[in-house]
């Protein structure tokens, strides 16, 4: 219901919108909302921000399985970002209007002070910096340099046509306004489905600050570094916010005591409103909006169009054995030549892929209907592609009674503890202060929900399979869990970005699947060893990236127009 009251907040908002004047599309959000009506009370200001509670800025996928933009998945068409098919003609208009309406609130929520404390609507302001941070941080990872706006700027102002400032400077903003969102934002754990706190504040903070990190340091000396750069400064700050997180002890990592089932469970669950993992997630209910797109959670589970995608043999490759040992050299290893062998003495992480045993879905007659009739039937049409052969599981609540798609309605999970640990250890062995205990307190708690051991950072086990050889073991490992915990939850291409990672991941590669033998029928070649290699005639040669140019986006033609002090990015001139 406390959805439903946002919902209802804003479209009385809209209301207000258009009721100011019928050319409100054409005029400023001051002509808009007239702000000498509109921002009396805090009840105004909590309306006014309830616009950024969307999926642009809570982007939650109608299906799992959202890493087909990076190695981890493959869609039956060719990604063109990966694929360097890009060019400059293509490039939209780069979008400031969020900008522009979080400033706007900046410029105005202060008319309400006489007739209200702060202490009444500090939420909504913090709010504000948390939403405004969240808006440019999209902006820094699409096209790094970006013009830093505090107040909204008319079409006339001389400030519209400035320079681009530099990505650290835009980071540093971002990172002093989720410092003043935590501030001012409600210390409450919250149901984590209304309205945003200190803590979400902090783990955004930290993956900012881990993003420009990590870019400053691995993309240094190239066409993408900047100047002075501190990798050490941001992460320190992500040290800083995720050590503030678990000293909260607000949260922690789901466990029922179940390793073999435990992490799957986690991403079916009905409710989050008490979990201890889940810091923010979505609702779907079908009585607030049965049908429609934003109350909908559509499984791709049977491939349908144009979900066409399934996870690849890289990601697969890349779970442990249960002796915490890479499946290179350890003997539980029981090869590809099944996908029930290659699942056997596995991390219970790898039921992100759906075994052909497992239940697909039950009927209200008792019907049971298992994945095995899936693969029975995978690639025999549209309806049923699955180019790489693993089937995406996760996420999919298979102990609901099956009823139309696009109305079920298992939650989607946003934010998660599991990143602050991540964040945490990721950014101590980038400093290369990482000890044992902060092994203990960040990657232990996640390899303990599914029962795997520990990792030791005195007896790492050398990976003929590494995908970073030149980096430490420690180095390589942390990202091993990275990949593997946060499997299809949308952060690997983002990942790919920060660690200067298309070389050795992408560039003249194709993903593979599993052995074609497996499928009673096939339409996509195979390579020289049998495994489903579905872009073989697409891309031969392999993935196109171009590292000089594609880890950021093109300025488009059309803003340089208007404003030509602007410089394009590397690459794209």
């Amino acid at each position: 219901m406390k959805n439903l009251k946002i919902i209802i907040s804003f479209i009385a908002l809209i209301i207000i919108f258009n009721s100011c004047d019928k050319n409100f599309l054409d005029r400023s959000p001051l002509d808009q909302v007239g702000a000498f009506d509109f921002f009396k009370s805090p009840t105004d200001l909590k309306s006014y921000v309830n616009q950024f509670y969307t999926n642009t800025l809570f982007p939650i996928s109608e299906e799992w399985g959202r890493d087909f933009d990076s190695d981890n998945a493959i869609s039956t068409d060719v990604n063109t970002w990966l694929e360097g098919s890009r060019t400059l003609d293509q490039a939209g208009g780069i979008d400031f209007s969020g900008v522009r309406n979080v400033n706007y609130f900046f410029d105005n929520y202060k008319r309400v002070e006489p007739n209200a404390e702060f202490s009444a609507y500090q939420q909504y302001v913090g709010e504000a910096y948390f939403f405004r941070a969240l808006i440019y941080f999209s902006l820094l990872q699409s096209y790094g340099d970006m013009q830093w706006y505090t107040t909204e700027v008319g079409t006339e102002s001389p400030e519209l046509y400035k320079a681009r400032d530099p990505r650290n400077i835009v980071a540093d903003n971002i990172i002093a306004n989720l410092d003043t969102a935590a501030m001012y934002l409600t210390e409450d754990k919250t149901d984590g489905a209304s309205r945003v706190n200190k803590w979400m504040a902090l783990l955004i903070q930290s993956r900012v600050a881990l993003f420009e990190g990590t870019w400053e340091k691995y993309h240094a000396n190239g066409p993408f570094g900047v100047s002075n750069p501190q990798p050490e400064k941001y992460f320190n700050k992500v040290v800083e916010a995720a050590t503030k997180i678990m000293n909260s002890e607000l949260y922690d990592i789901y466990s029922t005591g179940e390793p073999s089932s435990d992490y799957y469970d986690l991403f079916i669950l009905r409710d989050y409103s008490s979990n201890m993992e889940v810091m923010f997630w979505k609702e779907y209910n079908n009585e607030l909006g049965k049908g429609e797109v934003d109350f909908r959670r559509q499984p791709n589970y049977m491939q349908q169009f144009p979900y066409e995608h399934s996870l690849t043999k890289e990601l697969a490759d890349s779970y442990l054995c249960t002796d915490g040992n890479p499946i290179a050299i350890s003997p539980l290893f029981q090869g590809h030549t099944t996908l029930e062998n290659e699942m056997q003495n596995r991390d219970p992480r790898f039921q992100a892929i759906s075994t052909p045993d497992a239940i697909w879905r039950y009927y209200e007659d008792g019907t049971i209907e298992y994945f095995n009739e899936l693969y029975d039937i995978s690639n025999t049409g549209v309806q049923y592609n699955s180019p790489g052969g693993y089937m995406i599981r996760k996420g999919y609540n298979s102990n609901v009674i099956y009823h139309v798609p696009q109305y079920e309605e298992t939650p989607g999970i946003i934010y998660r503890y599991a990143e602050v640990l991540l964040n945490f250890a990721e950014a101590k062995a980038e400093l290369a202060t990482i000890t044992q205990a902060d092994i203990d307190k960040s990657i232990k708690k996640l390899r303990d929900r599914v029962g795997m051991p520990n990792l030791i950072l005195a007896d790492i086990a050398a990976d003929p399979g590494w995908d970073f050889p030149d980096l430490s073991p420690t180095i390589n490992e942390i990202r091993r869990e990275r990949r593997v915990e946060l499997a299809s939850e949308g952060l690997r291409a983002s990942d790919i970005k920060r660690w200067a990672a298309a070389d050795e991941l992408i560039v003249g590669k194709r993903p593979k699947g599993f052995l074609a033998s497996q499928l009673g029928v096939n339409v996509y070649p195979v390579d020289e060893n049998g495994y489903l290699d579905p872009y073989q005639n697409k891309i031969p040669n392999g993935y196109g990236f171009h590292i000089d140019r594609d880890y950021l986006d093109a300025i488009p033609k059309s803003e340089i127009a208007l404003n030509p002090i602007l410089t394009q990015n590397p690459g794209w001139e």
